[in-house]
């Protein structure tokens, strides 16, 4: 990974709040909130003010405790909520000089279909499980515009291939695999039209460790094979420790650490790192 090229993708000051705030907690400066959460007018804060870069290569780990806003974050960066304020910008659309958030619904279409894909934590969102396998990756690829039904076989065989699903199981419904299996072929569908991000959110969480393993080998060969960049959120330091160049970490809707991974691993600045740190050993 080479941080001196440009950024992939830029996010500057990105904020996601649930509720219409009050004058207790709308000044960004002196917030008033119980974490992340206004007891007056009960807004939840669920991002505030992120910022960050994301390089070309990159595997940049989100870590955080539940309800930190890292899930949040990857909602808006994917268009599945809209942001409250904030700006996002993709090198590889329009030269990086739109900001993702203001484009229109179907200009964020584009960009979801072709130059991102996105790994859930639970594979119903990420997969129509009553559509077979390879006919879940033929749907992302029809949606960024291919028609070639034997392109999208091919491309489709190729990549259940690669993430290790056999053969002979590329027209059975995903409803009838395991959740290692399922998580799989959501990672074949998210690469079908070879987007430069990758977003995965929580990925191996619910599967059995021997599972996990498995399932990070495959998302580690996969980026050192493809050379994706890769937004990784967990709340397991574990999964950060084995995939991430860098490490970003957030605790009530903030990024409050980031840094080289093995720095925040091995000298951990914040109180709450040193506490997420100490758990791991």
């Amino acid at each position: 990974m080479n941080t001196i090229d440009e950024p992939i993708f830029k996010i500057r000051g990105l904020s996601k709040q649930f509720g219409e705030g009050c004058p207790r907690c709308s000044d960004k400066q002196n917030r008033n909130l119980d974490k992340n959460y206004c007891p007056a007018c009960r807004t939840v804060y669920s991002c505030q003010d992120i910022s960050f870069d994301l390089h070309p290569g990159e595997v940049l780990g989100i870590v955080g405790e539940s309800g930190s806003g890292k899930s949040t974050l990857m909602k808006c960066l994917y268009f599945d909520q809209e942001v409250t304020t904030g700006s996002a910008f993709l090198h590889v659309y329009k030269n990086g000089t739109c900001n993702l958030f203001e484009q229109s619904s179907q200009q964020k279409r584009q960009i979801r279909n072709e130059l991102m894909g996105k790994v859930y934590q639970n594979p119903i969102f990420g997969l129509r499980m009553n559509f077979s396998s390879i006919g879940n990756i033929a749907e992302k690829m029809i949606a960024a515009g291919t028609r070639n039904v034997s392109m999208m076989e091919a491309r489709g065989s190729e990549l259940l291939t690669q993430v290790h699903i056999p053969v002979y199981r590329m027209k059975e419904e995903p409803q009838h695999f395991s959740g290692g299996m399922q998580q799989r072929v959501q990672i074949a569908k998210a690469l079908s039209n070879k987007p430069p991000i990758l977003l995965l959110d929580e990925v191996t969480t619910g599967l059995d460790l021997s599972v996990q393993a498995s399932v990070l080998d495959l998302i580690k060969h996969l980026q050192r094979e493809l050379g994706i960049s890769i937004l990784l959120v967990s709340h397991d330091l574990g999964v950060i420790r084995m995939l991430s160049d860098r490490t970003l970490v957030m605790l009530d809707g903030q990024i409050i650490e980031q840094g080289l991974t093995d720095q925040i691993l091995e000298d951990p600045q914040h109180a709450y790192t040193q506490q997420l740190v100490q758990s791991l050993l």
